[in-house]
């Protein structure tokens, strides 16, 4: 059983910056493509970033491009998002998720692929 644990989240003004990690509980964490998704109040969830199992794969929203970077530390078991140029519009809570693949580059943008989830971080963005 994988558990993946956000932090990091907050208040932040708009255009601030802060860096969600996310924890995992696993023993091969690069055995592992991660991604970072979004719900905000009376919407859906929706994908944010996503990276592959080295880390030298990435795919972002298209509104987040330029603004967020994610990354990820395979000998920490942590996937990072950091956040830049914060805007009102990112307020939401922030999801880590993960799920087991063969292939070194692959990456995903939805969310029914990703087997493993956490339990969010609250971001919001005042203006």
């Amino acid at each position: 059983q994988v558990q993946l644990v956000e932090s990091g989240g907050g208040l932040v003004q708009a255009g601030g910056s802060l860096r969600l990690s996310c924890a995992a509980s696993v023993r091969t964490f690069s055995n592992y493509a991660m991604g970072w998704f979004r719900q905000a109040p009376g919407k859906e969830r929706e994908f944010v970033a996503a990276i592959s199992r080295r880390g030298d794969n990435t795919r972002y929203e298209d509104s987040v491009k330029g603004r967020f970077t994610i990354s990820r530390d395979n000998a920490k078991n942590t996937v990072y998002l950091q956040m830049n140029s914060l805007k009102p519009e990112d307020t939401a809570v922030y999801y880590c998720a993960g799920t087991g693949v063969y292939s070194f580059n692959y990456v995903s943008t939805t969310a029914a692929e990703y087997e493993y989830w956490g339990q969010g971080t609250q971001v919001t963005v005042s203006s």
